[in-house]
């Protein structure tokens, strides 16, 4: 198993993006800051307030074009990660070849996302099977076990996103289809599990609240200048600017964390 050092990545990772960060940033902005700006002003009010307390029997009707338009936001965030991984794994590469590079290898990253999602569908499935059985016997056991079994499946699905957490890297680094390029990235993080947990908690936290930080401030400022629409929109790409900053040294330590893992 190879070694993996969290501390060693940031360090790589920092003195990567200060060398390499006119590179970087236009490629985060324009393909991932940019696509969730424009889904979050395609997001209808109904939709937002139900996403706060989430229900299917009050989930609102959302028109075509949201669902096109989300697709397309993953997509395109899909690709900007992939053109940012290109960029900080193979030094010296331009930005127009690790778009193109990018652009050949999406149609993996996209299988490998619906081998998963279909996993984690099955697996569901099969929850929802037991707890119709169940509630034929018992319905007070049946609804007791769908929240143990909910539970489960919320773990599974965390435990495979942290697995999978180099699959990025190892299929733009790689030639590899869809089963090969997702065994590949889960035998790399055996034994880093809870090294890697903690990392994407780390960043989620600081994420939140830097985020927060900036949209309060610079939505107040906002709101002496032009009132609630600015405040808004203010605060709402100041956020989108941190957490791009952020995601882009993400993807950095990833992309050395890959290196680590599969340097063994």
């Amino acid at each position: 198993m190879a070694t993996m050092s969290i501390g060693k990545a940031w360090e790589e990772a920092v003195a990567f993006v200060a060398r390499e960060a006119t590179l970087l940033f236009p490629v985060a902005l324009l393909f991932v800051a940019l696509p969730g700006l424009i889904l979050q002003e395609m997001t209808p009010p109904e939709l937002a307030a139900w996403s706060l307390a989430p229900t299917a029997s009050t989930m609102p009707a959302v028109p075509a074009s949201y669902w096109l338009g989300l697709v397309v936001a993953i997509l395109l965030v899909w690709f900007g990660s992939l053109t940012l991984f290109a960029l900080a794994l193979r030094p010296g590469i331009s930005v127009g070849e690790a778009l193109r590079l990018a652009f050949h290898r999406l149609p993996v990253l996209i299988g490998t996302a619906l081998a998963v999602i279909g996993a984690l569908m099955v697996a569901a499935l099969a929850v929802v099977i037991v707890m119709v059985l169940l509630s034929l016997i018992s319905k007070a056991l049946a609804a007791g076990l769908a929240v143990l079994l909910g539970f489960a499946v919320a773990g599974a699905a965390l435990f495979a996103s942290i697995r999978l957490m180099l699959l990025n890297p190892v299929v733009i680094d790689g030639s590899a289809g869809v089963m090969p390029s997702l065994r590949q990235a889960w035998a790399l993080t055996r034994g880093h599990f809870w090294r890697l947990l903690a990392f994407i908690l780390i960043i989620t936290i600081l994420s939140a609240i830097s985020s927060a930080a900036a949209q309060a401030i610079f939505g107040l400022l906002g709101s002496l200048v032009g009132g609630a629409d600015a405040a808004r929109l203010a605060g709402t790409i100041a956020a989108a600017a941190i957490s791009t900053v952020l995601q882009v040294y993400m993807l950095v330590m990833i992309a050395r964390l890959y290196r680590q893992a599969s340097a063994a």
